[in-house]
């Protein structure tokens, strides 16, 4: 029992080193240029089919060759592209990264990402009834994410909500949700005036905070827990979060408890910066079950 559904983005990086970061209508010479697959939405999938989920992604791409490019890489990774939508006369979603003093800026075009219409979820419908557990995040539309949390909702099914990037949410959502796991800085934007400690508590067993290289915490409905970060040396942090939340879906989908499933997330998150790039470090199952960390009590086969 390990179904999992992503509804979200996919999309291409296309990432440039500089020394200098040219100032406007300046040309600086760069150090270095490479693409990758991204979008929040795809790394979770990726993520959670390298650790053995059964995954349909749901999104959109332009009928251009990026397009092309992004479904060819999740079918690689085993993934059920069925429910991925080309778009006509759009261009595919892509963001732009300059890295400069191992600081970055990024420019993030949607593209087909906010093309993801309903008829595309009515048309998923079989998918979403037979998942074990659905993730969405917000690279995709409002209504989208809305219409996503309303079904699984309505169908009992167990819902992860990635409110990343942050933006307002309605309260009568955040009720339906099964679980929602935002950053610090997220946190702080949906949650303004409350404490993490104040958040979690309201939030028992509901609200997963993630606080980067210290773990996660959450409340179980008696206690606040900390459950840490498995110490490593970073190469890349990018992708983390969505390594985790993809660790995250395919944990619970195999019925592991909260907290465990949490730890489970925190050693995938942890292997996955030892490698360079957001989907290229996310490891398989047998790279976890290898680590020191991994707890044979977890019992996945």
């Amino acid at each position: 029992m390990n179904k999992v559904t992503v509804v979200g983005s996919i999309s291409t990086d296309f990432v440039v080193t500089t020394l200098f970061r040219p100032k406007v209508g300046e040309t600086v010479a760069g150090e270095q240029f490479n693409t990758s697959f991204g979008g929040k939405g795809a790394n979770q999938a990726v993520a959670a089919a390298r650790l053995g989920a059964q995954v349909n992604m749901i999104g959109a791409v332009g009928t251009d060759v990026f397009g092309d490019k992004l479904i060819e890489n999740l079918i690689k990774n085993n993934i059920n592209v069925g429910n991925v939508e080309r778009v006509t006369g759009i261009e595919s979603g892509s963001a732009h990264i300059t890295i400069s003093n191992n600081d970055n800026s990024i420019v993030y075009i949607a593209g087909a990402n906010d093309e993801l219409s309903s008829d595309a979820i009515e048309k998923a419908m079989d998918v979403i009834r037979n998942s074990d557990i659905i993730l969405v995040q917000n690279e995709t539309s409002k209504e989208i994410v809305e219409k996503v949390i309303n079904i699984a909702y309505e169908l009992k099914i167990p819902l992860i909500y990635n409110p990343a990037p942050a933006r307002a949410v309605d309260q009568e959502m955040l009720e339906k949700v099964t679980y929602i796991t935002p950053n610090e800085s997220e946190f702080k934007m949906l949650f303004p005036g409350l404490t993490l400690e104040e958040g979690v508590k309201k939030y028992s067993n509901k609200l997963i905070i993630t606080l980067g290289s210290r773990g996660v915490v959450f409340n179980n409905s008696n206690e606040t827990v900390h459950v840490p970060a498995c110490q490593v040396k970073p190469i890349d942090t990018t992708g983390a979060g969505d390594t985790f939340n993809g660790a995250l879906a395919y944990a619970l989908a195999n019925k592991m408890s909260l907290e465990d499933s949490l730890k489970f997330s925190n050693l995938a998150a942890a292997l996955s910066i030892q490698k360079f790039g957001a989907q290229g470090g996310m490891p398989t199952l047998e790279e976890m079950k290898g680590n020191h960390n991994y707890e044979v009590k977890w019992n996945i086969e």
